[in-house]
């Protein structure tokens, strides 16, 4: 062959050669670019819609752990940051419904940096052959509930087992001493002291029940704070004179506030009496009234033990006391305050307190007024305050003269 035709050839074979290169090199980029790469794992749309309007704490992750989506409450509550599941409890329980596909529920105590912990319940399941779904519901309210009820339940047991104890004791004295008169009376005496006591705790404990199931007032009426005031003085008026009290009405008259006469009444005298009781003997309890804004303050101003700093945020518990010794020698029960508070409450009003150990405290009590009521005429004085302007009576005074 010659030269010539080997020349050809050769420039044949290399075209051919390029060529398959090219189309090899075409062929590849061609499958490169219809690769598709592998589908990651999507929420459905419903349950995506679902957990938009969740109440509760709802995460879906997927096999990595990833979370793919979640309620707002889960990043409230601190379950997630990002795309990060942030509980390692919650998180091994989602391996373990993972692995075998059941359907799993726990308890879970989640801590909090300020407050007390977090008490919630988690109910895990599969979400198809790749997802998990979460739902956590926040049962910290229940738990603090269901405290509060044993804890009344025990308080109430103790508080009965008192004057229950007591009564059985004189009852056994009377049978001992059958032929003493004197001392039959005596026990007889105190039997019957006992029994107003267990009788005044047992109306307490039915009242404070119906005010905390929050029910609205059946039938408000329009309530004079005269007539309430006058009610609670008359009422207190023999405890305060056995101790020479001084029990003194001042402030507006003509005052009046929409709801129960009774629940006012009972708030109002349970203020009074409790001034009564925490005072020393020769000192004087004032009850003013005013109007301020849109609502009734009627304030209870004593000179008696006042109230430790530390206690101020507690004496509105039920069966809480101050003085135990003190409310046992009055034969007081610990749920006035209670009642005040959960009187205030279901009036839409507030009740607030001003003590210092040893120089008194004031109670107030606010309440919406009667929209119908008519201007307060001023009342007058019945009796001057004591002289010492830092007393209760003096700041009761110069807070009606501020603006």
């Amino acid at each position: 062959m010659d030269p010539t035709a080997q020349a050809f050839l050769a420039a044949v074979l290399g075209a051919l050669v390029s060529g398959g290169a090219m189309f090899a090199w075409y062929l590849s980029d061609r499958q490169q670019r219809q690769y598709v790469a592998p589908e990651e794992p999507q929420v459905p749309d419903g349950v995506a819609a679902v957990l938009s309007v969740l109440r509760s704490s709802a995460v879906v992750v997927d096999e990595s752990d990833v979370v793919l989506k979640a309620s707002a409450p889960a990043y409230a509550m601190g379950f997630v940051r990002g795309t990060s599941l942030l509980s390692e409890e919650l998180g091994n329980l989602i391996r373990k419904v993972r692995r075998d596909g059941q359907i799993r529920e726990t308890e879970l105590i989640v801590p909090r940096a300020a407050g007390v912990p977090r008490h919630v319940t988690a109910r895990v399941a599969p979400l198809g052959s790749r997802l998990v779904l979460a739902l956590v519901e926040d049962r910290t309210r229940e738990r603090q509930v269901d405290a509060v009820r044993r804890d009344f339940v025990a308080n109430v047991s103790h508080e009965l087992k008192t004057p229950i104890g007591a009564i059985r004791l004189l009852a056994e004295a009377v049978q001992d001493a059958s032929d003493d008169p004197e001392a039959v009376y005596r026990f007889a005496s105190r039997m019957l002291t006992e029994s107003d006591r267990l009788s005044r705790l047992i109306l307490q404990i039915i009242e404070l029940s119906r005010l905390q199931g929050d029910e609205p007032i059946d039938s408000p009426t329009p309530v004079s704070i005269d007539e309430i005031v006058a009610a609670a003085v008359d009422g207190s008026n023999m405890n305060a004179t056995a101790k020479d009290i001084s029990i003194i009405a001042e402030g507006d008259e003509g005052l009046k506030v929409l709801g129960s006469e009774k629940q006012v009444s009972a708030a109002v005298a349970n203020l009074v009496a409790n001034a009564v009781a925490y005072s020393e003997p020769n000192s004087r309890v004032v009850v003013t009234r005013k109007r301020v804004g849109s609502s009734i303050e009627i304030s209870v101003i004593d000179q008696g033990i006042g109230i430790p700093e530390a206690e101020v945020d507690r004496i509105f518990e039920r069966f809480y006391r101050v003085d135990p010794a003190r409310h046992r020698s009055t034969g007081g029960t610990g749920l006035g305050l209670s009642i005040v508070k959960h009187v205030a409450a279901t009036h839409g009003g507030d009740v607030r307190v001003w003590s210092v150990e040893g120089q008194g405290s004031t109670f107030t009590l606010s309440l919406p007024q009667h929209p119908d009521h008519h201007e307060a005429r001023p009342l007058i004085r019945l009796a001057p305050l004591a002289s010492d302007p830092d007393s209760p009576g003096r700041r009761a005074e110069s807070q009606e003269k501020s603006p």
